[in-house]
């Protein structure tokens, strides 16, 4: 885990439970790094970043989120059917996912969940999940009036529940008609 943190009241919550799942195992690691955000933390694999990166602290609905983030950046096989990852690796381009959320909102963790597994099935998509409460200016900023919305390389992508198929979908990433 790469954390990148300040002195106020998030930063310490969040070193705290960083610190926290460390504990839990000596597979997981802790280093400084610098971020695009302060707080933040990157999810990676030892010498790789895989692109997942918690904007704030995921709690509430978001813990399953990280906990997920854990197992499948570690090589636990994803749930989905092996049709989604072909689809996901065979993305073509960049893309930078930044997706908003409310820690108490029900529809953000398939969201959060779905860009993340992307970002771990693909090396050229990243995601960043940001808490809106944590970062209330940066929200403002991008008159974000609902959650979650998520946005592609600076553009507003979406809002509103989003399966990874909605996403492939919305993509332009199509299942195979042979399938």
């Amino acid at each position: 885990l790469k954390i990148n943190a300040g002195e106020d009241d998030t930063s310490r919550e969040m070193i705290a439970l960083v610190d926290e799942l460390a504990e839990m195992s000596s597979h997981i690691t802790v280093e400084k790094a610098q971020l695009e955000r302060t707080p933040s933390f990157s999810v990676n694999r030892v010498d790789e970043d895989t692109g997942v990166v918690f904007a704030g602290i995921p709690l509430g609905h978001e813990f399953t989120s990280l906990v997920l983030a854990l197992l499948q950046v570690s090589g636990r096989a994803p749930k989905v059917d092996e049709e989604v990852i072909e689809q996901i690796k065979n993305l073509e381009g960049k893309h930078e996912f930044v997706s908003y959320i409310s820690l108490s909102c029900q529809n953000c963790p398939e969201v959060v969940q779905s860009l993340n597994l992307m970002s771990v099935i693909n090396p050229n998509v990243t995601h960043t999940m940001v808490d809106g409460a944590a970062f209330k200016e940066e929200v403002e900023s991008k008159n974000i009036m609902a959650v979650p919305t998520a946005y592609l390389n600076g553009e507003e992508f979406g809002n509103g529940r989003m399966t990874v198929q909605d996403i492939l979908t919305e993509l332009g990433s199509k299942v195979d008609p042979s399938e």
